[in-house]
């Protein structure tokens, strides 16, 4: 029985046309109520025939408000029912954002699984004169199982971002292919282990710079797949934190284990045979504990990113970030800054041999204390970043200390003094490396709503590319030029960088996203149709 909220209509001339007026309205609520029912029920149909591609269903708390004259409990009645309905903006229902527990266990695995890989890319270049010596190969050779790690990536990264964007397992297969070539690869690596098989253990090399391919642009991704928006620069920093600590430790851990001693083949092979079971043991666990995404999306703008983008495509994407002016601005300078990174850590063996002969250990603690200022670098900017949000201003002045540092780093190889040049080294260290994850996030306030696996991916591919050329460049200048050359070369690229930074514009759209979602509530129709009728009701009760 539906109960009437009118009081009883007096007896006089306008009483039929009161009670006319409001069996009308009456009529005009229960469609309105019908239609909010039908697009309700279309809505979990759509979420249960969703395409490949489209995100899946999610299970949501939906307010039913409903008008007095349907509802025996009066018209300011409230109940929450559950409804499945998908991500996409046929949705007449706001989903609000939520953050789970689990999000810290997900990016730690990931943190690992980076850390590994990344150790395993220097792990030969900082002992290179060992490698050279122990398997008869030059300076070059060494050098490029380094350089295949950059190589590697320019072509493979466009199709894992496209895997990444498509696939509906998105993070769990990312990781999933991600730690099995990692793991393939320090097997290799350890059967390369002998003076003979040099072949074996370049091969090995090659499978995990594949593996760096899935790996090396996903901390931007899982952080804003897991992260809130109060949170999401500080996960991305820790899971750079991972790659770059995994870094320090095949940068310390190299000459300790393999000394340049006469127990070169035994200590060789157990190095390998440590790291191939440590990946081993992290490939169970991703296969056993990873997942892809949390149910819900843990921010608004998170949640309008994966609306918007099941209406693109990945051509559709590559063609608006290649149109966004301040982020390919972007992806040159952070080629620039990175690729510089990476080519002093392959030549820093050759660098710190060069003028401290017999320093091999010493090579390999300046390295790790480049990585470790990083690391500290990154923390500070990634919390810096989430209080502040002064994306360009942070990025132009840690791109002038980098600058500074690397201009001082150059100048003290030739003092003569391995401790100021170790000094040096962690200042140079704290602004270039820390400069990783604030270009990743800068990249992904540019870009929004665009998927951040594409946009770091395309700052990666630069840094590959650039790395490249300054490692070939920088080597060819030690050799014939001595270091200072390779340094100044390398100085002036940064200062161009340095310079193009300036250009880019503070373009913050995933703040301006977030904004908008706290300040509009995402009205329905249905809604604002209840509105105009209890107003309707409220005037014609009065008279």
């Amino acid at each position: 029985m539906m109960a009437d909220r009118h009081p009883k209509d007096t007896v006089n001339g306008d009483a039929g046309n009161s009670k006319d007026s409001e069996q009308d309205l009456r009529d005009e609520e229960s469609k309105t109520s019908d239609n909010r029912e039908e697009e309700c029920q279309d809505a979990a149909k759509s979420a249960n025939g969703l395409k490949n591609g489209s995100h899946p269903p999610l299970t949501i708390d939906v307010r039913d408000e409903t008008l007095g004259v349907d509802n025996p409990n009066g018209r300011n009645s409230k109940s929450k029912t559950k409804t499945e309905l998908p991500s996409s903006p046929k949705s007449p229902i706001p989903i609000e954002p939520r953050v789970y527990k689990r999000r810290w266990f997900m990016l730690a695995v990931f943190c690992l699984v980076s850390l590994t890989n990344a150790a395993q890319w220097i792990q030969y270049s900082i002992i290179g004169n060992v490698i050279r010596e122990y398997y008869s190969v030059s300076y070059l050779t060494v050098d490029w199982l380094s350089m295949i790690y950059m190589l590697a990536y320019i072509p493979l990264i466009w199709p894992v971002t496209w895997l990444l964007e498509r696939n509906e397992g998105g993070l769990k297969v990312i990781g999933v292919m991600g730690a099995s070539l990692n793991c393939a690869g320090a097997w290799l690596r350890y059967a390369g282990a002998t003076p003979d098989t040099f072949f074996l253990a370049f091969l090995g090399q090659a499978m995990c710079s594949v593996g760096q391919v899935f790996i090396l642009g996903m901390p931007a991704h899982v952080a804003a797949t897991w992260f809130g928006a109060n949170q999401v620069s500080t996960a991305c920093a820790i899971g750079v934190f991972g790659n770059q600590l995994g870094v320090a430790l095949g940068f310390v851990l190299p000459p300790i284990l393999v000394p340049n001693d006469g127990n070169k083949r035994q200590n060789m092979l157990n190095m390998f045979l440590g790291m191939a079971c440590i990946t081993s043991a992290l490939l169970i666990l991703i296969f056993a504990v990873y997942q892809d995404k949390p149910p819900v999306p843990p921010s608004r703008a998170k949640l309008g990113a994966q609306i918007s983008r099941t209406q693109r495509s990945y051509k559709q994407s590559l063609r608006t970030l290649c149109k966004n002016t301040g982020f390919v601005l972007l992806v040159i300078t952070y080629g620039i800054n990175v690729g510089s990174f990476y080519a002093i850590s392959t030549l820093l063996n050759q660098l710190i041999l060069t003028e401290f002969e017999g320093l091999e250990a010493m090579a390999g603690i300046i390295g790790m204390t480049i990585v470790l200022t990083g690391l500290l670098g990154s923390a500070v900017t990634g919390v810096w970043l989430d209080r502040t949000r002064t994306y360009r201003g942070t990025t132009v002045v840690v791109y002038i200390l980098s600058l500074l540092g690397l201009i001082g780093f150059t100048f003290t190889l030739k003092l003569g003094n391995i401790w100021i040049v170790f000094s040096i080294s962690a200042f140079l260290g704290f602004f270039m490396t820390g400069y990783l994850p604030l270009g990743f996030e800068f990249a992904a306030e540019l870009t929004h709503p665009e998927p951040e696996g594409t946009s770091s991916g395309m700052l990666n591919a630069s840094a590959q590319t650039f790395g490249i050329i300054f490692t070939m460049i920088m080597g060819t200048l030690a050799t014939n030029y001595g270091t200072i050359a390779a340094n100044l070369f390398l100085c002036g690229c940064v200062l161009v960088g340095c310079v193009l930074t300036m250009f880019i514009k503070s373009d913050l759209r995933r703040q301006e996203a977030e904004r908008m979602h706290d300040f509009q509530a995402l009205p329905t129709e249905v809604e604002g149709k209840d509105q105009e009728l209890d107003t309707q009701l409220d005037e014609k009760s009065q008279s």
